[in-house]
């Protein structure tokens, strides 16, 4: 009888630095969950992060990775990830599977993740650093704490202070790209005001600006601002919904079930015209790694999960400046 892959999952815990809110709440921790794929002489991991929006809990994420059929040791890892599609639906539970398989196969072969997903030899990325959603002054405060970055997010909510919070840190970080992500919650009667003075700010891009459902307002609006879909595309699939309505695309892995499909959602956005951008949920390195891969060619790079907890997992990604280093192998890949 084939010997099958143990499968291990544990429940972590990481204290995020000082708030980070959103326009749906905050949160004072981030909440993941570790994979480890092990044959009896090599291991693969791979991180997640149940997003409770999506209806994903810690609990239930692990009830689905418990549940799920034994993976055969024998069998070619690209096996694996394909019959994974399969046996879970996309989301944080399959992602965590799908890169426990890619960092299993290069421990396995010896090859690095990067040299079959790559185009060329990585290097680092410039990714952005996230405000969080707080009054206009707070706002300010963050943006000059941060006024030596290329590229920031900042978070809104979707109220009358939307506008000054988008003055107040376009002001104190003049040298910056910004990005706004207001998280669904601007509604049809702001949204022309918003993204007119997003477009005045000079703005680089408005990212899900109106809820999931209401994407076809977008359709008969003018884009001053490039606009990003993020909780509107999840998987491949979303996307042939979306081309008259959104200019960029966001990926990522814990909403398309892992590297797998994420490399192919990309692709198809690229051959349907749209920009790419590569992001995650709060989590540690392990998480960003496979993402750094992915983002290699991207538009826009939202990878600063680590940046935001009071204490990464060791070994971790390399952080300098607005950089973040392709995965070294005692991490991942």
């Amino acid at each position: 009888m084939a010997s099958s892959l143990s499968l291990t999952a544990s429940a972590e815990s990481f204290p995020i630095d000082g708030r980070f809110r959103i326009a749906r709440g905050e949160r004072s921790h981030a909440h993941v969950i570790a994979c480890t794929l092990d044959d009896g002489t090599h291991s693969g991991h791979g991180e997640c992060v149940p997003y409770a929006h999506y209806g994903e809990t810690v609990d239930g994420v692990i009830a689905q990775l418990e549940s799920l059929p034994a993976l055969d040791a024998s069998a070619p890892c690209d096996r694996l990830r394909i019959d994974l599609a399969s046996a879970l639906p996309p989301g944080a539970a399959r992602n965590a599977v799908d890169c426990a398989l890619w960092d299993l196969d290069a421990k396995r072969s010896g090859r690095r993740v990067h040299a079959l997903v790559c185009r060329h030899p990585p290097r680092p990325v410039e990714t952005a650093l996230t405000l969080s959603l707080d009054t206009p002054e707070y706002m300010a405060d963050a943006a000059r704490a941060a006024n030596k970055r290329h590229l920031l997010k900042m978070k809104l909510g979707g109220d009358e202070a939307d506008i000054a919070r988008m003055h107040a840190v376009t002001a104190n970080a003049r040298d910056a790209r910004i990005i706004v992500d207001a998280n669904e919650s601007w509604r049809e009667d702001n949204l022309i005001a918003m993204m007119e003075e997003a477009a005045r700010l000079h703005i680089a891009l408005v990212e899900q600006p109106l809820p999931v459902g209401e994407d076809a307002i977008l359709g008969r609006i003018p884009h001053p601002v490039p606009v990003c879909a993020d909780e509107s595309a999840h998987t491949s699939a979303d996307l042939d919904a979306l081309g008259a309505l959104y200019d960029v695309v966001n990926i990522k892995l814990d909403k398309t079930g892992g590297l797998t499909e994420a490399l192919a959602m990309r692709d198809k956005a690229r051959r349907m015209g749209f920009g790419v951008m590569v992001g995650c949920m709060v989590g540690t390195s392990l998480a960003m790694a496979p993402a750094v891969l992915l983002a290699q060619d991207a538009d826009f790079i939202d990878l600063d999960g680590p940046l935001l907890l009071a204490r990464d997992r060791k070994p971790a990604l390399h952080y300098y400046g607005s950089t973040v280093s392709p995965p070294e192998p005692a991490l991942w890949g």
